[in-house]
């Protein structure tokens, strides 16, 4: 394939069109640089120019478009993902979602949005029909609905609802396939894993139906423990415990709270870990009385408590992945992983981590729900010291200590997700994205579809 860049960009030269290398850039950027090792690979990428469709007609006419000329593609939105997963490592046209914003449908248990909507839209249009969303990202502030269901898995909301994987939690999508002729396909069903969590490979996600579900007054609230095994343990009574209803449930261990959720260490107490949970109003006096049973844990912060005029940042703005953004900001040196900790060795995995990389490694759980049963997953801060040392880190924690780690340090999808390919979002590729344009670099099976992983070693799109 030749590649016309030229061509392409005179063809859509009337749609809304950026050009201008700075801007372009920045477009072709996501929170690749929570990675020290992403953050050296990725720092040159971009674009060619970026084009921002204004209509689902537009998305078919620029993907027809650059399909003639062998322009590759890459779908974005708000670019808050931490994996290069919107960034264009094979330049080419960054389509920018930012106009598809709507809100579309409301429905008795449901909602149609716009893959460019950015959820914390949906969750204040939803909350006016007196409805509510059932997951989302910590980013949601600024992450689009259409760049979560590409590239998250998980979110606010697990603890109730579980996953994005869970078929319940995504009822449809709508996208386009890059053909000479685009064609527009809804998902339903098990063909919803076709591309979801597919960073855009094999499809532009165009419209997102997912529940809703009736609006709950929810209130933050933070408890210290004295351990952070004990706060674990805490956590699996609340996550157990159905008289409480939870939104979230997270916790730290320290020194994290204090050293990194700077607005709220005047409530915290240092050596403690912290439990966030996100509880209904009607259901809060459950929690407290829980707490209040439990040796070693106390209440340090009731958000429907604050004094007037006292505004914090709400918990989920100290988790998920926000955990990491806020310790960057103190320390620029910290990166983060994640893994699995299963929930029937969580104890002695804790001691085996501990006892091997004391405080090289802190760690920070998001309680959630596989398949009905609480557990963890561990997005542990890490000390950066060398990009060497973060490989070994990984290998010790897979090889030796049998934690499983979805690799935030990869830019594919095999490396950062399961360690093999997937045979149905490759076979779904083959007929979305024949020519291989859409977001190229990000699929290994596309080339390599046999491909094993390698200890150590990174797959570069390049080789």
């Amino acid at each position: 394939m030749t590649c016309n860049i030229a061509a392409c960009r005179e063809a859509l030269a009337h749609l809304d069109i950026d050009i201008n290398p700075n801007t372009v850039q920045q477009k072709s950027r996501d929170f690749y640089w929570y990675s020290p090792i992403l953050k050296d690979q990725l720092q040159n990428v971009t674009a060619d120019f970026v084009i921002a469709p204004r209509s689902e007609q537009e998305v078919v006419e620029v993907l027809a478009t650059c399909w003639k000329y062998d322009v590759p593609v890459t779908t974005r939105g708000a670019g808050t993902g931490n994996y290069g997963q919107a960034m264009p490592l094979s330049g080419g046209v960054v389509l920018h979602m930012k106009h598809l914003n709507n809100v579309l449908t409301i429905g008795e248990d449901y909602f149609v949005a716009q893959g460019g909507t950015v959820i914390e839209h949906i969750e204040t249009t939803l909350r006016e029909a007196g409805k509510e969303i059932r997951l989302f990202p910590s980013t949601m502030g600024s992450a689009t609905i259409g760049g979560f269901i590409a590239g998250g898995s998980s979110g606010v909301g697990a603890i109730r609802w579980g996953g994005l994987r869970n078929p319940a939690n995504i009822r449809r999508l709508r996208l386009a396939t890059m053909e000479e002729t685009p064609r527009i396909l809804d998902l339903t069903g098990a063909d919803i894993s076709k591309a979801a969590h597919a960073y855009g490979v094999n499809g532009v996600i165009l419209e997102v139906e997912m529940p809703a579900d009736p609006a709950t007054d929810w209130v933050d609230v933070l408890i210290g423990v004295d351990s952070f095994e004990n706060s674990c343990r805490l956590a699996i009574l609340v996550g157990e415990e159905e008289k409480i209803c939870k939104r979230m449930l997270s916790n730290f261990e320290a020194p994290i709270p204090t050293s990194y959720f700077l607005r709220h260490r005047p409530y915290l107490k240092e050596g403690e870990a912290v439990l966030a949970v996100t509880v209904s109003r009607d259901t809060i006096g459950e929690l407290v009385s829980l707490v209040g049973g439990v040796e070693g844990a106390d209440v340090r912060l009731r958000y429907d408590q604050l004094e007037a005029g006292v505004k914090l940042p709400a918990a989920f703005e100290l988790a998920w992945n926000h955990t990491t953004l806020r310790a960057l900001r103190v320390d620029p040196t910290i990166t983060y992983l994640q893994m699995l900790m299963p929930r029937e060795v969580m104890f002695e995995k804790y001691a085996e981590v501990k006892a091997r990389f004391g405080d090289e490694l802190l760690l920070h759980y998001e309680f959630t729900r596989f398949d009905g049963v609480v557990a963890p997953v561990a997005l542990p801060i890490v000390r950066h010291t060398t990009n060497a040392r973060l490989e070994e880190i990984i290998l010790i924690l897979e090889q030796e200590l049998g934690l499983p780690v979805f690799n935030p340090h990869r830019v594919t999808l095999e490396e950062g997700g399961m360690k093999r390919t997937n045979p149905v979002q490759l076979a779904f590729k083959k007929q979305a994205d024949p020519k291989g344009l859409l977001n190229p670099g990000k699929m290994i099976a596309w080339e390599q579809p046999d491909w094993v992983p390698v200890s150590g070693k990174t797959y570069l799109f390049a080789e």
